[in-house]
């Protein structure tokens, strides 16, 4: 699967080298099966040590280098050498289209955010990030302490809960959507389209490919609608901007209006469910957060959310890039059109970078992960997401205090996929309350 031949897959080699011979180098682990994806850190670490720009071939079939290492993947995320835009990618036939989000480039969805460079990139980034400000996101925080708080009460009662498909999942597919502008009774719409990425993360393409394809009929004709009823929601604002000479084409529109739901959505989903999956398997240090809750505080809470992202965060590989010209970074030399695929995981749990980085510590304050990246692509949701988190978390912990995993913590199974990190489900038990 690798085409280093020093790299291949298979258990290490535990035969002891002959004498006055240098010890082997263990042999690579295998990537990207099921038991790797329950826990990748072990083999990231490996490749931190042995390989830190590693060249393997992806399930899909695509080869691409992999960055581990924390300086790497700071100097890797803000490269300019580095293109968003697939149309670098040197692909074979057989590597067409599986680049990017299935069914992006059939429905004409390929101009957000995630596939494009500057000066294009700066143009529209610059039309939206007004929406994600830190004032307008608080402006937001009672909604969102609304939606988290409706939420549980449709569980707390029960005494048991999914916490991904009941909490996690729903909560911020209704705060994009209302960001967004999407009227209330087609929210339930853009659930049963975002349920069908998640479920179908890693698996078939082609389940995704249809939800793409629905979501940007319904997002055309919403834009067309909107244009008669402006309002103070986010498409209103991507109209406005093109009627007022910013050049905002109906696709680029609607491009912008899916990647802010596909990427508004699922990293928070992770951020949740990775969060609580943390706590449930450190009880002292949720013991902790709980402690500092009860008593009104709010400051480990803030850095308990930048630890969970560190330690476990939602999205595991940054998206594509390609080299535009032959390059260097790790030592390796990299040819113009390769695939580079930054591993965030990998990067924050770097001993180089981070004390003990393998320690759950809620309280670390020296915590420059890159969870959501950095640089010009850094994340534009990352505000409204921190604040989901922290409300989802808080709200959780302080309503359903006594909560615990319903089953043993090595049935729980992860999403297939290539760039995020989430659990299938979450259930769990508790006290019932009213």
């Amino acid at each position: 699967m690798h085409d280093d031949p020093a790299a291949e897959t298979g258990p290490a080699d535990e035969t002891a080298p002959a004498a006055g011979t240098a010890p082997a180098t263990p042999a690579a682990p295998t990537l990207f099966d099921w038991e790797f994806a329950t826990d990748p850190y072990p083999a990231y670490a490996w490749l931190r040590e042995h390989s830190p720009v590693h060249r393997t071939r992806l399930p899909s079939g695509v080869e691409a280098w992999l960055v581990t290492r924390y300086a790497d993947a700071k100097q890797a995320l803000a490269d300019q050498r580095l293109s968003k835009n697939p149309v670098h990618h040197a692909e074979p036939a057989h590597a067409k289209g599986k680049t990017g989000i299935p069914g992006e480039r059939k429905a004409e969805l390929m101009t957000h955010l995630l596939n494009i460079d500057p000066p294009d990139h700066t143009r529209l980034r610059r039309l939206v990030s007004k929406a994600f400000t830190p004032g307008r996101v608080a402006e937001f925080t009672p909604r969102v302490q609304e939606l988290t708080d409706h939420l549980i009460d449709g569980f707390a009662g029960k005494g048991e809960a999914d916490l991904i498909h009941e909490f996690a999942f729903p909560l911020p597919i209704y705060a994009i959507c209302e960001m967004l502008g999407v009227p209330r009774e087609d929210q339930d719409d853009f659930r049963d389209w975002a349920g069908m990425m998640i479920r179908h993360g890693g698996g078939p393409r082609g389940g995704v490919a249809r939800s793409v394809k629905q979501m940007r009929t319904y997002l055309v004709e919403l834009i067309h609608r909107k244009r008669d009823d402006l309002g103070d929601d986010l498409i209103s604002g991507l109209i406005r901007a093109s009627d007022h000479g910013e050049h905002l084409t109906e696709n680029e529109a609607a491009a912008m209006a899916f990647i802010l739901l596909f990427a508004g959505f699922e990293t928070t989903v992770n951020l949740i469910g990775n969060g609580l999956h943390s706590l449930f398997a450190h009880p002292g240090q949720r013991r902790r957060l709980q402690d500092s809750l009860a008593a009104g505080e709010s400051d480990l809470l803030a850095t308990a959310v930048e630890e969970l992202l560190r330690y476990d965060g939602p999205v595991e590989l940054a998206t594509w890039r390609f080299a535009t010209r032959p390059l260097t970074l790790g030592g390796q030399s990299i040819a113009a059109g390769d695939p580079v695929l930054v591993v965030l995981a990998a990067a924050d749990r770097d001993p180089a970078r981070f004390a003990e980085p393998d320690t759950l510590d809620l309280a670390r304050r020296d915590n420059q992960h890159l969870g959501y990246g950095h640089g010009i692509h850094y994340c534009l949701g990352a505000p409204l997401a921190r604040l989901e988190g922290r409300t989802a978390l808080a709200t959780l912990l302080t309503r359903l205090p006594d909560l615990e995993l319903a089953v043993d913590p090595d049935e729980l199974r992860w999403r297939g996929g290539l760039i995020m990190r989430g659990l299938r489900t979450l259930p769990v038990r508790f006290t019932p309350r009213n």
